[in-house]
């Protein structure tokens, strides 16, 4: 059987053991809740618009998506990218209405969660209570970091860490292999995530795999030196807190 599908919160559980060690009945518990209400969603489409109500937390179970804003002239600016294990977002049921959409960036598998599913297991299992809220707060601290991506880092800068934070966020998860990844981002997604014009993000994809660090093309992401590629982008991990960097 395919290990996604028997094992389906594996990528959340592995994410959790980033902060604390989850045990066997907490990981029975988590795998149980993703296997429920999964839903699926083809590239583009939205999971959730602004506007609607939110009824429920989506998990990730496999894929990317990402969080956005849409102007009325129709510019997009993306929020946060979500990988396989992430929630989106834990506490977003307690709002009347979405400000922002949540679309995938690749087809995706997720599963819908309810807030008195949390209950329980927070209950049954009370470390797993700060665990997830560890899991909240790293969401925000990344958002403060793209921030400063946008508001004080150079384009080289800002193309290098997105390519840092997303490869150690894929290792936490167990989604690298080596020093590959995938990455299905478009240029136009970098370019709406971090303030750029798209031919401005191609430039700087040519000029960052110039020096050898890093490899980025469409669809997969090679980190040849990952210290110098830190260096590059005055990447300090700690904002991911206690994620692994191995």
């Amino acid at each position: 059987m395919d290990e996604n599908l028997e094992n389906p919160g594996r990528y959340l559980i592995a994410k959790l053991n980033a902060f604390m060690r989850t045990t066997s009945g907490s990981d029975d518990a988590i795998n149980e809740m993703a296997s429920r209400r999964v839903a699926y969603a083809d590239r583009g489409q939205d999971i959730i618009s602004e506007g609607d109500e939110p009824r429920t937390v989506n998990l990730l179970l496999d894929g990317w998506a990402c969080r956005y804003k849409m102007m009325e002239d129709g510019r997009r600016q993306i929020l946060a990218f979500f990988l396989p294990g992430d929630l989106a977002d834990l506490h977003v049921y307690i709002l009347n209405a979405m400000d922002h959409s949540i679309a995938a960036i690749t087809p995706i598998r997720y599963a819908r969660l309810a807030p008195k599913e949390f209950e329980e297991i927070s209950d049954a299992h009370p470390k797993l209570l700060r665990a997830l809220w560890w899991e909240s707060l790293v969401t925000g601290s990344i958002q403060r970091e793209w921030l400063v991506s946008v508001g004080q880092r150079d384009a080289l800068e800002s193309v290098a860490h997105l390519a840092c934070e997303l490869f150690l966020r894929l290792k936490t998860v167990g989604l690298v292999q080596g020093q590959l990844c995938d990455f299905p981002l478009t240029q136009l997604d970098i370019a709406d995530a971090l303030g750029m014009t798209q031919p401005h993000v191609s430039r700087t994809i040519a000029e960052l795999n110039r020096t050898g660090y890093v490899i980025l093309r469409r669809g997969q992401l090679e980190v040849k030196d990952l210290e110098r590629l830190k260096k590059l982008a005055a990447f300090n991990p700690n904002y991911l807190h206690h994620l692994r960097d191995e």
